[in-house]
C-alpha cells in the first residue's frame, strides 16, 4: 500500500509530484478534537513548501535574490472541498500535484488523506511576484521539475 512508504523530512517526489506524512497535533485541533478548519492550509502549505525544497526551488535562496533579483511565492487562489475531519495523533499524506504552469503561475491539485480515505482536497494557484509585487514569469528552467513524469 502506498501509505507504507517511507517519507525524509521533506517528504518524497513521486511520479505524480509530491507527498508528505504529517501527524495531527493537539494545537491543530479545536475543543472537539477534530483539526480545526484553518490547519488544513497549513499542512497544504507544507506539501507545497516540501516539493518546492525538493526540486531545487529554495524559498530562501530566491528571496535573497540568487535568481537575479528577490522573488517570492504568493497563493492567489485556493478552493477547498472539506469531506472529512481529520483527529488528533491522524497520520496524514499530502499529495500534491502539478495541474498547470503559465506565465507567472502555476496551478496545483492537493489531497489530504488518512491512508486511502481523502478528507480534504485542494485546488491552489501561486504567483511568483517581485520586489516590487508584480509578477515575474515561471522560470522555464523550472518547468520540468513540476511538471508530473507521465
Amino acid at each position: 500500500m502506498q501509505d507504507d512508504i517511507p517519507a525524509g523530512l521533506s517528504g518524497e517526489l513521486t511520479p505524480f509530484g509530491h507527498r508528505l506524512k504529517a501527524r495531527v497535533y493537539y494545537a491543530d485541533t479545536d475543543f472537539s478534537g477534530v483539526v480545526y478548519h484553518a490547519r488544513y492550509l497549513e499542512f497544504f502549505e507544507r506539501g507545497r513548501s516540501d516539493f518546492l525544497r525538493l526540486v531545487g526551488v529554495h524559498h530562501t535562496a530566491l528571496a535573497a535574490g540568487e535568481r537575479g533579483e528577490k522573488i517570492v511565492w504568493v497563493v492567489r487562489r485556493m478552493e477547498i472541498d472539506f469531506r472529512s475531519p481529520a483527529r488528533i495523533d491522524d497520520i496524514l499524506t499530502v499529495e500534491t500535484r502539478t495541474l498547470e504552469v503559465s506565465g507567472a503561475r502555476i496551478t496545483m491539485a492537493q489531497q489530504l488523506k488518512r491512508g486511502g480515505e481523502l478528507l480534504v482536497g485542494a485546488r491552489v494557484e501561486a504567483a511568483i511576484i517581485g520586489e516590487n509585487g508584480r509578477p515575474r514569469r515561471f522560470p522555464k528552467d523550472w518547468i520540468a521539475a513540476f511538471v508530473p513524469k507521465a
